[in-house]
């Protein structure tokens, strides 16, 4: 099994990225392969999957986003693909969200999630998931004040949500800017 592959982006798929490590080049199903710039070194979580027929890694830009995933595969009826469809559709706070607060409707606007599939999760998933407490909430909302505020300044939603992936450490509103837009400049 892999934990995680460093490596610099080659090239960009619909579904997948093409990760360079050491001169080999991997083919990594991602939830958001655009959130990637080709020639931009990254690290990658893992998770490989072995089928008869194939051997599929599957990346995630953070453990987090790794275990939510690793949970949702474990729900009956989501397979590694939609589980990966479904992280591309929602930050992973909102995602976690709804499940802890059984909040079936957001779950079924995510395309290949009926509301079987979407209660299911919920029936599954609901108090197993780890969302943080009173303080990661004000990270929370200083992230996304710095969100809004880099939406202000007029970066697309899909450059900003990419850079704040990519952005590990815990600041403050300005802290969050200020890397966001050091990573935007690059």
């Amino acid at each position: 099994m892999y934990h995680y592959i460093r490596g610099t982006i080659t090239r960009r798929y619909k579904d997948h990225v093409v990760l360079d490590h050491q001169g080999i080049g991997y083919e990594v199903f991602v939830a958001n392969p655009y959130d990637y710039k080709q020639g931009e070194e990254v690290t990658i979580y893992l998770y490989q999957q072995v089928r008869e027929d194939a051997q599929l890694l599957f990346g995630f830009p953070s453990e987090e986003a790794k275990d939510l995933f690793l949970k949702l595969i474990m729900v009956k009826g989501i397979g590694p693909k939609t589980a990966v469809g479904i992280l591309a559709c929602g930050d992973y706070t909102k995602i976690v969200g709804a499940i802890e607060d059984g909040n079936i409707a957001y779950l079924k606007k995510i395309p290949g999630i009926g509301p079987k599939a979407a209660q299911q999760i919920v029936l599954d998933l609901k108090g197993k998931l780890v969302l943080s407490d009173q303080a990661d909430q004000s990270v929370d909302a200083d992230r996304e004040e710095a969100m809004e505020v880099l939406k202000a300044l007029g970066y697309k939603a899909s450059e900003i949500t990419s850079v704040m992936k990519r952005i590990t450490e815990t600041l403050d509103t300005n802290g969050y800017v200020k890397k966001a837009l050091s990573l935007l400049v690059k």
